[in-house]
C-alpha cells in the first residue's frame, strides 16, 4: 500500500468518524415524564419510534413513574423556581390541568403558533386553554358509555334498541325489572366515590365551577339533578355497592352486573373476561332531566404538556404536532394495541374505528366513542376539582340514605371554600 494511498484512507477515516461524532454532539434528547407502562409509556414509545424515523438525530426518552410521584416531582419543582431537572415534556390528568396553568404561569409552552386545535374535540382544548392561549398536545379522551349484558337484558324481556335515548328514571325502571327477574344488580357504585357524579354533570354541560372558573355549587343544577339521581339509583336497590377499584371492576367481570356507566378506557377490562364474549353491548349514557342535557361525557383523559424552561422547547413541540397532532395512522394503531380513542377528530375516519368487535357482537364500538367523543359538553375544571371532588364524596352516603340534596349542597359548598384557602 503506497504511502499517498494511506494517508487518503486515514483522511478518509478521520473525516468518517468526525462527522459520526459531531452528528452524535449534536443529536438532542427530549424527556417525557408519564405514568402506566401498558397505556401511556407504550403509546408515547411508539410516538417516539415513529418521529425518530424522520428524525434521526433526535432521541425520545420516556420515563415511567407511577401517577402520584409524576404529580409530586412536577409540583414540587415547579414550586421551588429550579426547573433544571423537569423533563422536556410532562403529561398531565385533564382534572388537573387548570390548577398546573394557572398555579405556575410562565411554566408551560404555548403551543397556538404550531398546533391547529381546531382538529380535536372541543372539550378538551378548552380545558387547557388560558386567556386565548392554549398549553397542551390533546391526548386520550375518557368519553363514555353504557356497557350492557345483552344475555341479562334479554332475559329481563329488553332488546338493544331499548338500551338507546334512556332517561335516568327509564334506566332505573330497566334496572329492577333486570333485577327482578335475573336476580342481578343493574350497575356496580362506590358510594363514596364521586365519579358518576361528574359524569352526569358534564353531561349536562355542568362542573363545579362556572366558566370563569368561580365555585358554583348550590345554583348548579347539573350538580344538583347528578345528585339526586345517584341518590334515586341506590334507593331503588339496583346498585351493587363497590368499596375501592377492584371491587367496582369485579362488579362486571364476575357477571354481578348488568351494566357498566364509565369512560371507554375501561373496554380492555371488559374484554379480558373472554367467558363474557359475545354477551355485551354498548349505548349512550341516560340523560338528566336538565335543560341542555345530552347523552354524551366524559371521565377521566390527560394531555401532553411541553414545560416552556425545556431547552429543546422548539423540537419537543414539533415531535408532539407531527405525531398526535396529524398522524391519523398512529391513532388507528394505539387504538388496536391499547384501546386509546384519542382526541384528534380525523382519526375517526380511519380503518380501526369502523372494525366490527367480536366481543361485541360484531359491534363497531370505536365508531360510537368516536361519534360520542365530538358531543361531549365543554366545561371549565377550574384548579380545585379534586378538592370538591372530596366534598362532594363525603356527602354521598348521606345521599344514598335519603338526605336532603339542599342540605348536601350547602355541606358541599362549605368544606369546597374551606379546602380551597
Amino acid at each position: 500500500m503506497n504511502t499517498t494511498f494511506k494517508t487518503s484512507l486515514a483522511a478518509l477515516v478521520f473525516s468518517t468518524s468526525s462527522v459520526l461524532a459531531m452528528a452524535a454532539a449534536q443529536a438532542k434528547e427530549i424527556t417525557v415524564w408519564c405514568w402506566d407502562p401498558n397505556f401511556n409509556v407504550a403509546i408515547m414509545k411508539e410516538a417516539g419510534a415513529i418521529y425518530s424515523k424522520t428524525h434521526p438525530d433526535i432521541k425520545i426518552n420516556v420515563v415511567d413513574f407511577a401517577k402520584a410521584d409524576v404529580e409530586a416531582k412536577l409540583q414540587t419543582t415547579l414550586a421551588s423556581g429550579v426547573t433544571t431537572s423537569l423533563p422536556d415534556i410532562v403529561l398531565i390528568e385533564d382534572y388537573g390541568a387548570q390548577k398546573y396553568i394557572q398555579s405556575f404561569p410562565g411554566a408551560f409552552a404555548s403551543m397556538n403558533d404550531v398546533v391547529d386545535y381546531s382538529k380535536f374535540a372541543p372539550y378538551k382544548v378548552k380545558l387547557a386553554t388560558v386567556d386565548g392561549k392554549t398549553y397542551s398536545m390533546p391526548f386520550d379522551s375518557g368519553v363514555t358509555g353504557l356497557y350492557y349484558r345483552k344475555d341479562y337484558l334479554e332475559q329481563a324481556g329488553y332488546k338493544p334498541e331499548d338500551m338507546q335515548n334512556l332517561t335516568w328514571d327509564k334506566y332505573i325502571e330497566i334496572g329492577k325489572k333486570v333485577s327482578e327477574k335475573t336476580g342481578k344488580k343493574m350497575m356496580g357504585l362506590d358510594p363514596n366515590d364521586a365519579g358518576l357524579i361528574r359524569i352526569m354533570m358534564q353531561s349536562a354541560g355542568g362542573w363545579y365551577f362556572n366558566d370563569k372558573g368561580e365555585l358554583n355549587i348550590t345554583g348548579n343544577e347539573a350538580l344538583k339533578a347528578a345528585l339526586k339521581t345517584e341518590g334515586k339509583l341506590i334507593a331503588s336497590g339496583i346498585t351493587k355497592p363497590a368499596s375501592g377499584w377492584s371491587n367496582w371492576v369485579s362488579t362486571f367481570t364476575s357477571g354481578d352486573v348488568a351494566t357498566v356507566i364509565t369512560g371507554v378506557w375501561i373496554t380492555g377490562t371488559i374484554k379480558a373476561t373472554k367467558d363474557q364474549e359475545n354477551k355485551w353491548g354498548v349505548a349512550p349514557i341516560p340523560k338528566l332531566d336538565v335543560k341542555g342535557a345530552t347523552d354524551a361525557s366524559n371521565l377521566g383523559g390527560s394531555s401532553w404538556y411541553v414545560l416552556a424552561s425545556s431547552p429543546e422547547k422548539k423540537e419537543a413541540i414539533d415531535f408532539l404536532n407531527s405525531v398526535y397532532g396529524k398522524d391519523v395512522d398512529f391513532y388507528q394503531k394505539i387504538l388496536v394495541n391499547q384501546g386509546a380513542v384519542g382526541s384528534l377528530m380525523e382519526a375517526r375516519k380511519g380503518a380501526a374505528y369502523e372494525t366490527a368487535d367480536k366481543f361485541f357482537g360484531g359491534e363497531k364500538i370505536w365508531q360510537k366513542f368516536a361519534d360520542w367523543l365530538s358531543k361531549v359538553p365543554s366545561v371549565n375544571y377550574g384548579v380545585f376539582t379534586n378538592e370538591v371532588d372530596s366534598a362532594v364524596a363525603a356527602q354521598l352516603p348521606a345521599l344514598g340514605k335519603g338526605g336532603d340534596v339542599d342540605a348536601a349542597l350547602k355541606a358541599i359548598e362549605a368544606q369546597a371554600k374551606s379546602s380551597m384557602q
